[in-house]
């Protein structure tokens, strides 16, 4: 398995789902694009390290893809750098190949794509190309980040009442929150098919993970086998976690 296929993956899935219309990622015959074309490089290092870079037909800032009064061009850039830091996701989940996004800028492209995708919409389409640099380091493995000391954050609260602790096992629902707005009714009730709905909550910004009606943890959304999940980034002292329950029981 490679950085590229788990990009492909993941952006399939991705644009499919963050874009209006549901556009389709396809691979097309390469071909040349604009000067005007929009490129980023993400600099990778692990198991799979090097450049890949992603190519950006420029007609496709033309159209509000990602929402209505949103800069198309900033707005692609955070889109494409989530797809490059959940195919490194992906690449670890489905075949244990450990690899990180070191960075992530637009730049200039000089040689010729190594894969080109049509990004099929409606009746329209543009060319997303792709210049794959990376190389595998098979059998280099990174070295596991070291452990936490205990005292810092301890697993559980010292303080666990036997009561308390017989309700370890028990399941709880957890939902992720990507954000809210409030709204006329009015407007709710005019709502169809295709409408946007501009939540306020930045793309690049962590998501919620609630129990109950607490914050447990923030992180950010990945995409494993097809299906989101999140990568923890922070997390309330155990304590914290626990007075979620409170409204549950």
């Amino acid at each position: 398995m490679t950085f590229l296929e788990s990009w492909v993956r993941v952006a399939t899935a991705l644009f499919a789902q963050a874009l209006a219309g549901e556009p389709q990622l396809t691979e097309a015959e390469p071909g040349p694009l604009p000067d005007a074309a929009l490129a980023f490089a993400a600099m990778v290092s692990g198991e799979e390290e090097g450049r890949f870079i992603v190519v950006l037909d420029p007609g496709i800032l033309d159209v509000p893809l990602l929402g209505e009064g949103v800069n198309q061009r900033a707005a692609w850039g955070e889109v494409l750098r989530e797809t490059v830091d959940a195919a490194a996701g992906d690449l670890l989940a489905r075949g244990g190949i450990r690899c990180r996004v070191e960075n992530f800028v637009q730049c200039t492209i000089q040689d010729e794509p190594t894969h080109s995708f049509a990004l099929q919409g409606g009746e329209r389409a543009w060319t997303i190309q792709v210049y794959d640099q990376m190389q595998s380091r098979a059998g280099q493995r990174l070295p596991e980040p070291p452990p936490q000391p205990a005292a810092a954050e301890p697993a559980l609260p010292s303080s666990l009442t036997p009561g308390l602790a017989l309700l370890l096992d028990v399941e709880l629902e957890a939902s992720l929150r990507f954000g809210s707005r409030e709204m006329p009714l009015s407007e709710i009730l005019e709502l169809g098919p295709g409408d946007v709905v501009q939540l306020d909550r930045h793309v690049s910004d962590p998501v919620d993970l609630i129990v109950g009606d607490k914050i447990v943890a923030r992180g950010e959304v990945v995409l494993i086998n097809g299906n989101f999940g999140l990568r923890v980034t922070e997390v309330a002292e155990p304590r914290r976690r626990l007075e979620s329950i409170r409204c549950l029981f």
